[in-house]
């Protein structure tokens, strides 16, 4: 008589099961771990941004620190494709300060690489690229080649669920039998719905005859319901930066930065203390929008920016100095050329739920 012999089924085993699966230490730090990153999750906790653009809504949206200029400007750009984006421009200017006569341009970007080129009639040459790894993960390089010196920065932007990290290197070098240049680390994280906590390390080497310098930042932001407040205290040096910001209305937005500086506190001297506080404001309007401000050192600027036609933007910015008894004056014209075609296309890629171009 046949015995029936019992059928054992073979478990597909893994070297590697020993150091996780069959692991009690890992098996351990894996359920801590699952179980706080479902508390983390519980939170409902944002990106906060990056330390770099901690103040980007006072920076960049209100103050026009970055969009002030004097002398005539004239701004051609001519777009042929959206998806992906292609366009060529070219700037012309006069009367202004650091600004060449000509400027050619050219940029591509798609959802995962983003291409820009700028070259002026002295020859120098500027260039970007941005390649998207994955939907968190960024890297951007620049490079400046000018007859005053070059420039090679290469960075790396991690953005994730509720915090951001980023790594930069400016003028990186290892042929002097070492790593010289400029080296960034930063790291912003979500703690509650509304707060966030970071730091930032910059350690510069020049040369490798010259000892290192480090300095370290500390950086905080609250976000409210229509306002948000930021600061950097950076302990070396003994400075400290904060900014708030809040919309007064759907058009109206204002924004104040306030810069304190202890330099020499300490046995080596006395304090030399410094501050600088701005306050500005923007006004949206239908066609138009209008930014001003004003800082403790008698700095009175505003810019304005008309859309007369839809290709068509007339800027005007001014500025005065009443310390240094100065005063500043542009006007530019921007034109953006674009084929119906073209026009369409931007208006299905609005309506897409594509990546970003990584800019």
């Amino acid at each position: 008589m046949d015995v029936p012999v019992p059928v054992v089924e073979k478990k597909d085993t893994n070297a590697l099961d020993f150091l996780f699966a069959d692991n009690a230490v890992t098996s351990r730090f894996q359920s801590v771990y699952n179980a706080f990153s479902e508390r983390r999750e519980a939170l409902g906790l944002s990106n906060p941004g990056t330390v770099e653009n901690i103040a980007k809504e006072v920076q960049r949206d209100v103050f026009l620190n970055n969009l002030s200029f004097s002398g005539l400007r004239a701004d051609l750009t001519k777009a042929f494709s959206v998806a992906p984006l292609f366009q060529v421009s070219h700037a012309l200017s006069m009367g202004g300060q650091n600004q060449p006569p000509y400027t050619y341009a050219a940029l591509y970007g798609s959802p995962w690489v983003f291409l820009q080129a700028n070259i002026d009639n002295d020859l120098s040459l500027s260039g970007r690229f941005n390649y998207r790894w994955t939907n968190a993960l960024v890297t951007k390089t620049s490079v400046q080649l000018a007859s005053m010196g070059q420039m090679v920065q290469v960075e790396n932007d991690y953005t994730g669920a509720d915090f951001s990290a980023s790594f930069k290197a400016i003028n990186p070098s290892i042929l002097d039998g070492g790593i010289t240049g400029v080296i960034m680390a930063s790291y912003l994280q979500s703690v509650t719905p509304k707060l966030a906590l970071g730091l930032e390390a910059v350690v510069n080497r020049m040369a490798m005859n010259q000892p290192p310098e480090m300095a370290i930042s500390y950086a905080a932001r609250y976000k409210g319901a229509d306002w948000i407040a930021s600061g950097q205290v950076l302990a070396q040096q003994g400075a400290i930066e904060a900014s708030y910001w809040k919309r007064l209305s759907e058009s109206v937005q204002t924004g104040i930065n306030v810069n304190l500086s202890f330099a020499g506190m300490g046995p080596m001297g006395p304090a030399k203390k410094e501050g600088q506080v701005t306050i500005g404001a923007k006004y949206d309007f239908r066609q138009s929008s209008f930014r001003a401000q004003i800082d403790n050192q008698g700095k009175v600027g505003c810019l304005l920016e008309k859309r007369v036609a839809p290709p068509i933007q007339v800027t005007f910015a001014g500025e005065i100095d009443h310390k240094a008894n100065s005063a500043k004056l542009g006007i530019a014209v921007s034109i953006d050329a674009a084929d119906p075609e073209v026009m369409e296309q931007q208006e299905k890629v609005a309506a897409s739920d594509a990546p970003p171009i990584p800019f």
